[in-house]
């Protein structure tokens, strides 16, 4: 199929024929771990991304891959200070149509097995790039879906929440229906399409991975973490991520009031809303605000934790809870984002209904009660609970893309 050739296709490493893959994103997201896999499994792989080459280098993502769109990633970042001080300035209309433009008129001047791009930047190649097939990721719920979470989340804490514009919902369903396939990454996310209407045919599920290697504690880390478990210490709730409120930052501010005096430590590393600052600031005595970090000091960070928190409204695969649970850190999370797939309940942590603080206070009071238990816990995260990492996603992407391939070659007339 590909006339490129594959060292780790000989070597046995890859049993399917080599795939022409290109993947367009405007930024990074997952795309470049995806990537990077990709290419470790033998594909000629492209990546088109608004991030300079010096960044892309840093993901181990070889010059040779990329094409890059640098004068779109500093217009972004101009617009993203802006938004700072002019919440309401949306210039996605233009950002977007005009990374979608260039996509398509880089994509189509090579032929690939599968276009395979982000949605939002999405639909000019999908109207004019020509490939056998052509997929999309959706990172979070279905965009409607989304919106309707957000806008119940509005109302309930009284506070503007930076939601989807009626331009970016009409854009993204025209994405759904232009694509063969759209892959979504949590059964929450592909019950969320199921429900605004999107034949389950049409998608596609792949858990997300995490570079194990990176985030797997040592033994003296994991010693110390137990040992603080045991011995009655306040035990240390970590999180990871963005502070907002679709992060669910009005439950977290719950659950810190009422058990930080009783005597658990909170840290939250990562960066503010501006929506949820407000919030920060009535807790910011109670919790350790950390500024965001880059991937690769995340490890100390989490060693710092002995349990981790993530009370989210709405995600569709958060990257920190693959994270988190390669630290061995028990989880407590929702149902409305990749935790019912990555969690086991009693096991490897505990998933809960958004908006139930209560409940969260509650199983935390639990894990102070019931050391040897949460210890046991933490234990067996280190030892026996096994992690997807991303040569298992790369290999799930590469099998739903030769399977797509030959759905098509069937259904085309002789």
């Amino acid at each position: 199929m590909s006339r490129f050739r594959s060292t780790a296709s000989e070597a046995g490493l890859n049993r399917n024929p080599p795939l022409r893959i290109a993947i367009f994103v405007h930024g990074r997201f997952h795309a470049f771990d995806l990537a990077r896999a990709l290419i470790e499994r033998g594909h000629f792989v492209r990546v088109l991304t608004n991030y300079p080459r010096w960044a892309t280098r840093r993901f181990g993502l070889p010059d040779t891959c990329i094409e890059n769109h640098v004068l779109h990633g500093i217009a972004s970042k101009a617009v993203d200070r802006i938004r700072r001080f002019w919440p309401r300035f949306d210039a996605d209309p233009f950002l977007h149509r005009w990374f979608g433009c260039w996509a398509a008129r880089r994509l189509g001047m090579r032929e690939y097995d599968v276009v395979h791009g982000f949605t939002g930047v999405a639909e000019e190649p999908l109207l004019k790039v020509k490939a056998p097939v052509h997929t999309i990721v959706r990172g979070s719920a279905h965009i409607r879906t989304q919106a309707e979470i957000l806008v119940a989340e509005q109302r309930r804490i009284g506070t503007r929440v930076d939601l989807p514009s009626a331009w970016s919902i009409a854009r993204e369903e025209r994405e759904y229906k232009l694509a063969d396939v759209i892959l979504v990454l949590s059964t929450f996310a592909q019950k969320s399409f199921v429900e605004q209407g999107v034949s389950p045919d049409r998608l596609r599920m792949i858990s997300l991975g995490v570079d194990t290697r990176k985030f797997r504690p040592d033994a003296e880390t994991l010693a110390r973490r137990l040992d603080r478990i045991r011995s009655g210490q306040p035990l240390r709730i970590l999180t990871v991520g963005t502070f907002s409120c679709r992060k669910g930052a009005i439950d977290y501010l719950q659950i810190v009031q009422k058990l930080q005096p009783r005597g658990f430590q909170f840290r939250f590393v990562g960066g503010i809303e501006r929506e949820a600052k407000p919030i920060a600031r009535r807790v910011s005595a109670q919790i350790e605000f950390v500024p965001r970090q880059k991937q690769s000091s995340l490890t100390e960070q989490y060693a710092w934790g002995d349990l981790f928190l993530f009370p989210t409204i709405e995600d569709g695969f958060a990257v920190v809870l693959a994270q988190a649970q390669a630290a061995c850190l028990p989880i407590l999370t929702t149902t409305n984002s990749s935790g019912p797939d990555l969690v086991r309940d009693d096991e490897t942590g505990w998933v809960l209904p958004i908006r139930s603080p209560d409940l969260f206070i509650e199983r935390f009071l639990w894990c102070a009660q019931n050391r040897n238990r949460l210890a046991e816990m933490v234990t067996f995260l280190g030892g026996h609970h096994r992690i997807r990492d991303w040569r298992e996603v790369a290999a799930d992407f590469e099998t739903m893309t030769h399977d797509l391939i030959r759905l098509r070659q069937q259904s085309s007339p002789a």
